[in-house]
């Protein structure tokens, strides 16, 4: 059930190659690490990063907002795709109470 309270966690990470590549291991439970691949990103600002783990079951797209752009979307999706992830099992969550509490309502 939605609370409409922020949760955290703490993870740690550490990088597979070298430290310009975004390729990471990944913990948030104990000694237990997995793949955290970064295939794109706002290189110019760091609002966005979309992510994967080392196989077509895990995909992230990481935002600073609760919501992003139609382009930024449709690149995710279409990128997605031709990585080989079914895209039409993608679950979108609705990030419209935490847009509304960022912005005071």
């Amino acid at each position: 059930m939605a609370t409409g309270e922020t949760d955290q966690a703490e993870g740690r990470a550490y990088f597979v190659e070298a430290e310009d590549i975004g390729y990471l291991k990944v913990s948030f439970f104990g000694p237990f690490f997995g793949s955290y691949i970064i295939f794109d990103l706002d290189r110019s600002n760091y609002q966005y990063a979309f992510v994967a783990g080392n196989s077509t079951d895990y995909l992230w797209l990481l935002s600073r907002t609760p919501q992003v752009s139609d382009e930024v979307m449709e690149s995710f999706i279409s990128q997605s795709a031709a990585l080989g992830f079914d895209t039409e099992a993608l679950i979108f969550v609705d990030q419209s109470a935490l847009e509304a509490e960022q912005e005071g309502g």
